[in-house]
């Protein structure tokens, strides 16, 4: 499905596993690690000459020192801080001290903010998987130092100060521009927070077996940009509309026509083979007007018939964008939820539900942070500081395949499972592009009914944000619009 992710107490067991299981010396893994960040740091700065290494305890530390003694073995002027009382350094951390004591490589004492102003690139192995709790002062002093010298960074495992499971920053973190990481990957380092600190991600295994890491059960699963296609079945030549699904979308309050028509215009371009607009009667020539190949009909909250009409032929439902709160909104959301088939929520569908209520039994939610916290009845931050427990929790309160949107898009199924999409970027914050999003789910689960449903809703998610990245490399983040995404939606769905 993905590349597997965990959690930084699983990687904590697979390395134990691996010493135990197969015989590989810890210090030995140690040296491995750090020959890895040496060729990445090689790889991306070549001519690296004054290297500044900071040093935490632990075996982030360890690992920190081991690189020191191979970059000046390579013949790197090396500058390494300790930060950590090296007779408390423990097991491998201590054999890399002894080792790096007997290289006779100068450990600096004078200001941080100074030392770092010659170095070329710098290595941060402060604090690494371990960090649960806010920063101390040292160590944020020191991140602070690292932060302002302008200097390329090489963070081993995690950029110190991000939660390597939640990916959110402890106070203040390392922003570096590459981010090497060892036996398992992080699941933290691929939402939130962390996007903005972890730079370029690579991974090592270290050589250990696969039989090891598959005895844990990843927490997560990173999604391939080939999701969308490997995912999706293929057409047949023999096919006609009716083979590809039926969408019904639902909304477009007065003021509010745009949402409903981005939703429609995606499923449409997401090959939904025919899609139906149930909207107010004060929008009905605005969106009918936008798209010639919707199927429009509009409705007071009085004619019920209306949805039941529309909804008798469709495959999926998705209502939400442009619905409003009022009556009119809350009569269609109560005629949605009891639609036999798949129900896509979003929007103001979300803003009036609560997790107390029956849900549709085939549901998919979308909530952005501030929707999520109203559900769960805390706040954004909370929501943002821990994305996976929030996911999580959605999820299984409400039976519905949930989408927490935002930096690292998570897709929790009510059975724990969980992907994540990597692509993407800030250019798509604009409003719209969640309802270009809900299209997309809808367009693409109309044509899939017999796919798994977390799969299908993973492909929707990964095809949103790769068209998003695809109109970022042609015109640049600033300025982008839902409906450029909307447009370019067949460029990735048809490479």
């Amino acid at each position: 499905m993905g590349l597997p992710l965990y959690s930084a107490q699983q990687v904590r067991n697979l390395d134990a596993s691996a010493i135990r299981d197969c015989a590989i010396d810890g210090y030995e893994l140690m040296q491995r690690a750090a020959a890895s960040a040496w060729l990445r740091l090689r790889q991306h700065w070549p001519q690296v000459r004054t290297l500044g290494v900071l040093v935490g305890p632990g075996n982030n530390g360890g690992d920190a020192l081991e690189l020191a003694r191979l970059a000046a073995g390579a013949g790197c002027a090396v500058r390494v801080w300790l930060l950590a009382d090296p007779a408390r350094f423990r097991a491998e951390a201590q054999s890399a001290w002894l080792s790096f004591s007997d290289a006779d490589i100068g450990l600096q004492t004078g200001p941080l903010d100074e030392g770092l102003a010659d170095c070329d690139v710098i290595v941060d192995g402060l604090l690494g998987t371990g960090l649960s709790r806010t920063v101390g002062a040292a160590f944020a002093e020191a991140i602070s130092c690292i932060n302002a010298s302008d200097k390329p960074v090489l963070a081993l495992d995690v950029p110190s100060g991000i939660h390597a499971d939640s990916g959110a920053v402890m106070g203040l973190a390392v922003r570096a521009d590459v981010t090497e990481s060892f036996i398992g990957r992080k699941q933290g380092l691929y939402t939130g927070d962390a996007k903005d600190y972890a730079g370029q991600i690579y991974f090592s295994a270290l050589d250990v077996p696969p039989h090891v890491t598959a005895q844990e059960k990843p927490s997560a699963c990173l999604m391939p940009a080939h999701a969308p296609l490997a995912w999706m079945p293929p057409r047949q030549r023999n096919s006609h509309k009716g083979h590809h699904g039926h969408v019904l979308a639902v909304g477009g309050a007065p003021g509010y026509s745009g949402a409903i028509r981005l939703c429609a215009g995606a499923a449409l371009r997401s090959g939904a083979g025919l899609v139906s607009v149930l909207t107010h009667p004060q929008c009905r020539v605005e969106v009918a007007g936008y798209q010639p190949e919707l199927m429009v009909r509009a409705a007071e909250d009085k004619d019920l018939q209306a949805f039941d009409v529309l909804a008798e032929r469709a495959t999926v439902v998705a209502i939400g964008p442009g619905l409003d709160t009022q009556v009119w909104g809350r009569t269609w959301l109560e005629r949605a939820c009891a639609f036999d088939g798949v129900v896509v929520l979003d929007a103001d569908a979300l803003n009036l539900m609560d997790l107390t209520q029956r849900w549709p039994s085939r549901c998919v939610i979308t909530p952005h942070p501030g929707e999520a916290a109203r559900l769960l009845g805390i706040s954004s931050a909370q929501v943002q500081a821990d994305r996976f427990s929030a996911a999580r929790q959605l999820a299984e309160a409400s039976g519905a395949v949930t989408v927490l949107k935002g930096a690292g898009t998570l897709i929790a199924g009510p059975q724990g499972e969980m992907l994540v999409c990597e692509q993407g970027n800030p250019g798509m914050a604009c409003g719209g592009m969640g309802d270009v999003l809900t299209g997309a789910l809808a367009g693409l689960l109309a044509q899939a009914p017999d796919q798994p449903l977390l799969q299908t809703v993973g492909a929707a998610v990964v095809a949103h944000a790769r068209a998003g990245d695809r109109v970022a490399r042609r015109i640049g983040m600033r300025g982008m619009l839902p409906s450029d995404v909307l447009a370019t939606l067949p460029e990735v769905l048809n490479p």
